[in-house]
């Protein structure tokens, strides 16, 4: 067996076998799901107080419309207990509603005095009531214009209360001449996954090299190495290796993924079977839309692809890691090196997630065409669907990049990781390509 296959099982075992990697790569996607809607749950509970309101409604038309719930009373009062309330605020009164004047002359009329910053939530319940209440109004006066038929305000008035909601389904014609539904939030959710998954993993495990580097340099352990192991293939396994680390814990994520993602199918294609389960919301939700979306999706493309571009991003930055990191002696001299590099790869980042709501702009089409940012950006992109020439293109030269920034990489390595003492300037390290 060859020194090269030697190194890659050395660094890929020593880490697979650690019990750290075994538990977080099993608990990682549990843990996301509960990141993801633990959160979202505890924000719908409310502290179990009743908040009371004050109500001071100098036109007498607006106060009895607020209806009281369980989490906030309304209690009308009039002009000459302002004063006696006010300062209960804080105590026994939660805030004081206000309103001077005939909301539909003088809009702005209406004012909450509190001594907490008033909820949302509240806000929007005070300002749902009021605004039924003006449209009425203006129903009303507008009735009682001679020119205006009765009969076609009530019809208004009919239409108004029905609601009028629009859904447009919106629908995919593939290259095979099927048309499928799609949705292009579901898009935006897979883009954004996979361009958080990608940017996590090139950091994650480009900084595995550079801490794999460091240990070594540190320990002089790679001065042993070197006597049996040539430094690019030093280096070289050690990229594989720790590789093939992340690509175990995205299989591993994948699957666990697909397992929870079939069970969460089986739940919702079986209603009938668990009707107390289902809320009021749930039964409104489109479910089956979202799921005929979600498989419509071209999940194999979207997997190749992600593969390759992993694999082409974190060799790109890993061999400029290791690079830095085979320079200089510590962790703390790696940072006039690291930050540069540390700049870009939020940049990109950011590209992409700005180039969410315009997937075909100028930022994310030439951030998906750059090697530094397209394995970032481009992900955003292909749940979209892109063109066959723009996909191979910037496959074309996120390759052709790393290929040339590994062989600078190696020159470097092999000549910094057996320097110490002294830390090299971006000058004198050019000069170290040179070396025969």
């Amino acid at each position: 067996m060859n020194t090269l296959s030697l190194v890659i099982q050395r660094e890929y075992f020593t880490r697979v076998r650690k019990r750290s990697f075994i538990i977080m790569t099993l608990l990682m996607p549990l843990l996301m799901v509960a990141l993801s809607f633990v959160p979202l749950w505890l924000s719908t509970l409310n502290d179990g107080a009743v908040k009371n309101i004050a109500v001071i409604d100098n036109t007498g038309m607006y106060a009895p419309l607020l209806k009281s719930t369980d989490q906030y009373q309304f209690q009308i009062i009039n002009d000459a207990q302002q004063n006696e309330y006010q300062s209960k605020i804080g105590k026994d009164i939660f805030a004081i509603l206000q309103i001077t004047d005939d909301l539909n002359r003088n809009s702005n009329a209406v004012t909450i005095l509190s001594e907490k910053q008033t909820s949302q939530e509240l806000r929007t319940m005070v300002e749902n009531a009021l605004s039924e209440k003006v449209m009425e109004q203006r129903l009303d006066d507008l009735s009682q214009q001679g020119n205006v038929n009765a009969a076609a305000i009530s019809e208004v008035r009919s239409i108004i209360e029905s609601g009028t909601k629009i859904s447009v389904k919106t629908m995919k014609w593939g290259d095979d001449g099927k048309v499928s539904e799609s949705s292009a939030e579901i898009a935006t959710i897979i883009g954004m996954v996979f361009t958080i998954l990608i940017y996590m993993f090139i950091l994650m495990y480009g900084n595995m090299v550079m801490q794999a580097v460091l240990e070594e340099k540190k320990s002089r352990v790679v001065e042993v190495m070197v006597s049996s192991v040539k430094p690019v293939n030093l280096l070289i396994g050690k990229i594989a290796g720790i590789g093939l680390v992340g690509i175990t814990q995205l299989v591993i994520w994948g699957v666990l993924t697909g397992v929870l993602f079939t069970a969460l199918s089986v739940f919702i294609a079986l209603p009938q079977q668990a009707p107390a389960v289902m809320s009021a919301e749930m039964s409104n939700f489109d479910m089956g839309g979202v799921m005929n979306a979600v498989l419509s999706v071209n999940w194999f493309e979207i997997i190749v692809y992600f593969l390759l571009f992993f694999v082409g991003g974190y060799i790109l930055y890993a061999s400029i890691f290791a690079m830095f990191a085979s320079a200089v002696d510590s962790e703390e001299d790696t940072s006039q090196f690291m930050m540069p590099v540390t700049i870009i790869i939020m940049f990109a980042f950011f590209a992409g997630f700005y180039s969410v709501s315009n997937p075909d702009g100028p930022l994310a089409f030439w951030g998906s065409l750059i090697p530094f940012t397209s394995p970032i950006v481009m992900m955003v992109r292909l749940p979209f669907g892109i063109p066959l020439w723009e996909k191979l293109l910037s496959l074309v030269l996120l390759y052709g990049t790393f290929i040339l920034i590994s062989f600078f990489a190696a020159k470097i390595y092999r000549v910094g990781i057996l320097m110490y003492g002294k830390k090299p300037s971006i000058k004198e390290m050019m000069k170290w390509i040179k070396y025969k």
